[in-house]
């Protein structure tokens, strides 16, 4: 039986860097496209996953309705700073979505990251 890959409190015991998911949303295509590109271009995320969808939400006393597009960011734990202070310079809205979570990875996507964050 295969084992699990260790948790990220494991990997951070090892002085490894653990790896992040945060959420963001954008108001249309290109707007996302070029947040991502610019996180990119900033070695702050490894790779961003674009997903049109509606929201549902309130919003200053009434129930809104959007066309939106997610941004699922892959990145590490020693860059959530400086991708949070990003992503809210970088956003269209007054108060964007922003949510983060630590997560475990294959050892080769989890080195792949690393690297792809690395500054060159």
């Amino acid at each position: 039986m295969p084992t699990a890959s260790p948790g990220p409190a494991a990997r951070e015991s090892r002085g490894e860097d653990v790896l992040i998911l945060a959420l963001t949303t954008e108001a249309d295509g290109e707007r996302a496209e070029a947040m991502a590109r610019e996180l990119l271009d900033r070695r702050l995320a490894a790779c961003v996953a674009l997903t049109p969808l509606s929201s549902l939400y309130h919003w200053r006393g009434a129930l809104e309705r959007s066309q939106e597009v997610q941004l699922l960011i892959k990145s590490q734990a020693s860059q959530l700073q400086a991708l949070e202070a990003a992503v809210h310079s970088l956003h269209s809205y007054a108060t964007p979505e922003w949510l983060h979570w630590p997560v475990a990875a294959s050892a080769a996507y989890g080195s792949w990251v690393r690297q792809s964050c690395a500054s060159s």
